[in-house]
């Protein structure tokens, strides 16, 4: 396997997504996520401050209360969430504590970086959590984020949110655990000629086609995304590297420099 140099970031954010959480029948990962408690309370004590941002908790909610479909109903979607966040973030705790690592939830909505005081306060919260070494445990609030007229409270998706977590806490490195293996050239499930490419520098038009749509505030989901996180990350001397998260030992790996994933930067 090829390398690339060894990344040195002291202050990391990890975003995981509900494909590494949970499986697709709708039962919780534990395997993948007794994985992540590890490599993240490896890389802690290792001198590391790590933030990780964690969706899953409408995945998480539906299986705790037996159900097969997400609703359709936001205020159902919002209980689920609820529920489900409860659920998750004991899951975290009895895992994480296996490896005597301490953590603390932080749930946001996007308007709080929008308002200075709250703003403020919010960061004074990070830095606190990670000065004890606390690992924040992040995700959006669900149970009460709305899009409003002029009062914009939901992030859209944990690919931003992860990324202004990132740029607004001056983290060196974004890590974004997906279901793909990186960036490629087309989509690898409908062309064999797909590449998956190893290092993007700069990203622009060209590169938001790859990625099947344009940089557009109407994208959401699926790479477009990733590509708008990786950008705010760039805009403010970060990197980002997208890899496949199956496996979260795959953060070693990437923290040694091996050649997984797509970085960008």
């Amino acid at each position: 396997m090829s390398t690339r140099q060894p990344l040195s970031a002291h202050r990391v954010v990890i975003k995981v997504g509900t494909s590494t959480l949970v499986y697709p029948d709708g039962a919780i990962n534990l395997r993948a996520i007794d994985q992540l408690a590890f490599v993240v309370s490896a890389m802690r004590h290792r001198g590391r401050q790590v933030v990780l941002v964690s969706s899953g908790a409408i995945g998480v909610g539906l299986n705790y209360m037996g159900a097969h479909q997400r609703p359709k109903a936001i205020p159902e979607q919002q209980a689920i969430a609820a529920i489900g966040q409860t659920e998750l973030i004991s899951i975290y705790k009895e895992r994480f504590a296996t490896y005597e690592q301490k953590v603390g939830q932080v749930l946001l909505t996007r308007d709080i970086f929008t308002y200075p005081k709250s703003h403020r306060n919010v960061l004074n919260t990070f830095e606190s959590l990670l000065h004890q070494n606390v690992v924040p445990i992040v995700n959006e609030n669900d149970t009460v984020a709305v899009d409003e007229l002029d009062h914009e409270t939901k992030f859209g998706d944990n690919d931003q949110l992860s990324a202004i977590v990132a740029t607004n806490i001056d983290a060196d490195l974004l890590i974004m655990l997906s279901d793909i293996d990186g960036f490629y050239t087309g989509n690898p499930q409908a062309t064999t000629s797909a590449k998956l490419l190893s290092h993007i520098a700069t990203i622009d038009e060209h590169t938001y086609d790859l990625a099947g749509g344009s940089g557009s505030r109407f994208g959401t989901g699926g790479m477009v995304t990733k590509l708008k996180a990786a950008e705010r990350m760039l805009a403010a001397n970060g990197q980002m590297i997208l890899a496949n998260g199956a496996d979260p030992t795959i953060i070693f790996k990437i923290l040694a420099g091996d050649s997984v994933g797509t970085l960008f930067g």
